[in-house]
């Protein structure tokens, strides 16, 4: 499963403060997230020298509040959402964020002392009335240069990152299907407890 982000290099951090995060567009989001996810783990001693437990913090500190994870994992899981308690929703959707924000805590301590840039197509003009928009970078680590998009949903707090497409795979789409055979195995209960077995693994 780790996989699924291991290339997510360019998510994290919360709205910026010089225009309300309500009314700023899609584009802007994700540029002041990497923006200020990567000085953050600059800035800090212990991530910057590789300790997954401090490079953690700061993605629970900056990555989630830019995330729609909630509707990711209502996603991920497909129709077995409909027929789960709120109690089994909450727990899948809690265990699932942290599988993601480890995942992606542990690559960022991979990418320091490496030339990482990024760059940003054009933003495309959205209706006035959209609530769904997709906006593309280019991240360039160690001469290798990777293609990544961002599908974003308009929430009363802004716009957020629900999902991710690397090399042609959607993150939701990749995570549906390996979902699916834990959910025809054993359910939601089944599925916690695989997300669960995941996140005690050092």
């Amino acid at each position: 499963m780790k996989t699924t982000i291991l290339l997510t290099l360019a998510l994290l951090a919360p709205p910026a403060l010089a225009q309300p995060a309500a009314t700023r567009p899609p584009e802007q989001v994700v540029k002041s997230t990497i923006d200020q996810v990567m000085n953050a783990i600059r800035a800090d001693a212990r991530a910057g020298s590789g300790d997954p437990d401090a490079a953690y913090r700061i993605v629970q500190q900056r990555f989630l509040p830019a995330t729609d994870f909630m509707l990711t994992t209502q996603y991920a899981v497909g129709k077995a959402w409909a027929e789960a308690t709120p109690a089994q929703r909450e727990a899948v959707f809690r265990q699932f964020q942290t599988l993601l924000a480890r995942t992606y805590a542990l690559q960022l301590t991979q990418i320091q002392g490496q030339d990482t840039r990024f760059k940003y197509a054009p933003a495309p003009r959205l209706a006035a009335d959209a609530l769904d928009a997709v906006v593309k970078t280019m991240v360039e680590t160690g001469g290798d240069t990777m293609a990544i998009d961002y599908r974003m949903r308009k929430t009363g707090d802004g716009w957020k990152i629900y999902d991710i497409n690397m090399m042609g795979a959607w993150m939701i789409q990749v995570y549906r299907r390996q979902f699916a055979a834990q959910l025809a195995a054993g359910g939601m209960d089944g599925l916690l407890k695989y997300l669960a077995a995941h996140n005690e693994m050092p």
